[in-house]
């Protein structure tokens, strides 16, 4: 019975230890203020549309919905060929530090 918590135990931390891969071409921005309705988002002082199938991640990688955006948050995304947002990472701080040592 220990073994099996054990196991549980050694898969969960090392669960915890993955990193997300997050797109090389993603621009950094804010989402700041009031958002706007679904389907437009703000960031910074451009609003921009979500794309058909576009998909929202919060810090925890979890797909999340345009109605539980936070009122403000820093993110990385991603445009299509159209200029539309096709994925929004919500960043964690350690996530924002790597990304920023990336950039010249």
């Amino acid at each position: 019975m220990w073994i099996l918590a054990l196991a549980a135990a050694v898969v969960t931390v090392g669960h915890a230890q993955v990193f997300r891969q997050l797109p090389a071409n993603g621009k950094l921005g804010e989402l700041t203020g009031q958002q706007q309705p679904f389907p437009l988002l703000l960031f910074d002082s451009n609003v921009l549309r979500l794309a058909p199938g576009g998909r929202i991640y919060d810090a925890n990688n979890r797909i999340i919905l345009h109605g539980t955006l936070p009122p403000s948050a820093t993110v990385l995304f991603v445009q299509d060929m159209n200029g539309d947002v096709s994925r929004v990472y919500i960043l964690r701080s350690d996530e924002l530090d790597q990304i920023r040592q990336r950039q010249p």
